[in-house]
Formats: structure tokens, C-alpha cells, sequence
């Protein structure tokens, strides 16, 4: 799906850019990031993976944000980062991250599979896409 079509089927829709909103997003993927190392460090790998993999959509919300959009399923956040992957704004590895982080979430929340070494890798992605999609929003004006 690209982003005409997910506009289309209105997992996404067009929104006036929204600086608060991009700043309650990223507080948001803090939390969720600081509690997803709280709760590694309490052996609670399940909850870590779950955290990370939100502190990461959260982050991708702030980005929608930014560019004026509002998503109505989790998939558009994905598929507004591969957009600007193919423009050049955000490498991929960043697109594969979320990726990767919806399938550990969805196989720790659903099938009760997880373990301290997904969750270690979740987490690591986790900080270096909030740290990167920072980044973009910068070069966004935000």
C-alpha cells in the first residue's frame, strides 16, 4: 500500500500541522521508552517490547503530525516513514525498525512469545528511531 491508497481508505487523513500535538506525541514516546527500560530491568520482557515498540509509533505519530497528517490505523504510521524513505528524508533501516518492533509486539501481546533477547533488540531500535525521528522533525521545522 502506498499513500495515496492508505488516504484512500482513510487509515490516514489530512490534518493542519500541529506543533502540540507533535510535542504530546514525542513526551509520549519518552514514557513509553523510559517505562519499556523500567521494565526490562524488572525482568518484564513482555512489557518492555510492548512499551518500545509504542515509544516508536508514538514517535512516528509526531512525525504525521508534523506533516499535517492523523492516523487511523497503526499501518499508515509505517507507511508515511517508507514515503520519506523513498524521498530521501529518513533512511530505511528506521521503516524496519517499526516493522520489526509491531511484529515482537504483536507475537509478545498475542502468542505469548518473547524473550530478554528480543526485547534487548526492541529496545535498542526503539532509542535510535526516537532519537532519529527527532532528528527529522527538525529538518521539518518542528
Amino acid at each position: 500500500m502506498d499513500l495515496k491508497e492508505c488516504l484512500e481508505k482513510n487509515f490516514l487523513v489530512k490534518i493542519k500541522p500541529d506543533k502540540k500535538l507533535v510535542d504530546k506525541e514525542l513526551k509520549e514516546a519518552e514514557t513509553d521508552l523510559k517505562e519499556a527500560y523500567n521494565d526490562f530491568n524488572a525482568n518484564k520482557f513482555k512489557w518492555a517490547i510492548i512499551k518500545a515498540y509504542y515509544s516508536m509509533f508514538h514517535a512516528g505519530k509526531s512525525v504525521l503530525f508534523a506533516l499535517g497528517y492523523k492516523e487511523r490505523k497503526h499501518v499508515a504510521v509505517q507507511i508515511v516513514l517508507e514515503n520519506l524513505a523513498k524521498q530521501g528524508k529518513v533512511e530505511y533501516i528506521y521503516t524496519q525498525y517499526l516493522s520489526s518492533g509491531a511484529d515482537a509486539r504483536e507475537s509478545a501481546d498475542y502468542r505469548y512469545t518473547y524473550s530478554k533477547y528480543i526485547a534487548e533488540e526492541v529496545l535498542e531500535n526503539a532509542r535510535k528511531f526516537l532519537k532519529r525521528m527527532k532528528i527529522l522533525l527538525k529538518t521539518l521545522g518542528c
